[in-house]
């Protein structure tokens, strides 16, 4: 039986409301099938346009075994590409973020557009063929400020998450927006164990003092169950009153969800003090007092907060079975400025706590997943429906896959 086979076993055997067996949190192989089966067939969130300010801007990635070049064009399009040189592979970007007016390997020169075209290759040969050795492209999309990208030959449909998730970005124009401050840190954990503690506020109260000054640790604000909760249903009428998009909503699937959150009391945003942490909104689109927190997760990359004065994304990257990267950035208006409209202590200090409390429990997680005598536990019905929505999706997404069975929306890129 190859390791394929036997996660399909497992997964077709597992039990319900019960976290996944050992392998799935530790084995390289079945990393592997996690790259191979998702990482390399769906959309991942990367970044925001906004830190592609002009024609050459651009940043990399690392997503597995590709490294990716993002690059906006000079007719400001946003483009993705394979961060390989056609002529001996090297890579021609190796700065995380920079500007360049062409894309220009550093081994032999060669020189590419920053559509990819080739420009230039010294002493090629008469019968050498520019038009053939372009960039190899990967598919690219943005939607409200957020580029997506599919390393997959042929990309699942992306307009079912445009259709969902534009309303609710359109109101803040993120595009009009600047990072701020962003961060990356390593957490020793399954890129799995990262969404699990993600997807609900169980642990909250005991690990997380500074978040717990603002977001609630009501089950619905995390898991699937809102509309149960009278005060969400109050907050969402009130929101969508003001012309705000915020009544939760999930794919078919369950690969994404959005919905508008309210934060404890009087808070406007996620501060030590519950206060603004920027004078300057975010979008003057969004002037409203009190409409908490716009959550959007997308699996298997990026959950997010976008508020009224600011935007916080996250970033979720594997980089082994144990390895798993998460890149957090807080955005501001663009005209905002430091030490005037906000300071970086006060918009980060409550994520960054959060963060590495969540690293420390993740990393917890993960020793004790990889002790023999781990055997899998239940998940609370009360306080983790979030976490029972995430493990199911990995599943059913997995076995169909498995399975070798067409995804419907699978069309030629």
């Amino acid at each position: 039986m190859n390791v394929r086979d036997e996660m399909l076993a497992k997964l077709q055997q597992r039990k319900p409301g019960y976290s996944l067996e050992q392998a799935f949190y530790s084995d390289p192989d079945y990393y592997q099938v996690d790259l191979d089966t998702i990482w390399y067939r769906d959309w991942l969130f990367m970044g925001h346009d906004c830190e592609l300010p002009k024609p050459g801007s651009y940043m990399t990635v690392q997503v597995g075994a590709y490294p990716v070049l993002i690059v906006r064009d000079a007719q400001k399009n946003v483009r993705a590409f394979h961060n390989a040189c056609r002529h001996r592979g090297s890579r021609i970007c190796s700065a995380e973020k920079g500007t360049a007016a062409k894309l220009v390997c550093p081994y032999h020169q060669w020189t590419y557009e920053l559509d990819g075209r080739l420009l230039f290759a010294r002493d090629m040969g008469a019968d050498f063929k520019p038009t053939e050795f372009g960039l190899k492209p990967v598919h690219c999309e943005t939607v409200g400020g957020y580029i997506f990208i599919n390393l997959s030959e042929y990309a699942p449909d992306f307009a079912p998450v445009r259709a969902m998730v534009e309303p609710y970005f359109a109101p803040h124009t993120l595009s009009e927006t600047k990072v701020a401050f962003e961060m990356t840190i390593v957490e020793k954990g399954n890129w799995k164990l990262t969404w699990e503690n993600n997807r609900e506020c169980y642990h909250c109260a005991g690990s997380h003092p500074e978040l717990c000054r603002t977001f609630p640790e009501a089950p619905g604000v995390t898991g699937v169950d809102a509309m149960d909760e009278p005060e969400i249903a109050e907050h969402w009428q009130r929101c969508e009153a003001a012309g705000l998009p915020s009544k939760f909503q999930i794919s078919p699937d369950g690969q994404f969800r959005a919905a508008r959150m309210p934060l404890l009391r009087d808070a406007v945003s996620f501060t030590m003090s519950g206060k603004a942490a920027s004078k300057r909104p975010l979008s003057p689109n969004v002037l409203t007092p009190q409409i908490g927190t716009m959550l959007l997760f997308h699996y298997p990359t990026t959950w997010n907060h976008i508020l009224g004065d600011h935007a916080s994304s996250f970033r979720v990257l594997p980089l082994g079975p144990n390895l798993t990267q998460v890149t957090t950035k807080w955005l501001v208006h663009k005209d905002a400025v430091e030490g005037v409209d906000y300071s970086i202590d006060e918009l980060t200090k409550v994520w960054i706590a959060t963060n590495d409390q969540d690293r420390r429990i993740i990393e917890e997680n993960q020793f004790g997943i990889n002790s023999p005598a781990y055997v899998p536990g239940p998940y609370s019905p009360v306080h983790e429906g979030g976490v029972l929505q995430f493990v199911d999706w990995y599943c059913n997404f997995m076995e169909t896959r498995l399975k070798g069975a067409s995804v419907p929306h699978l069309k030629v890129a």
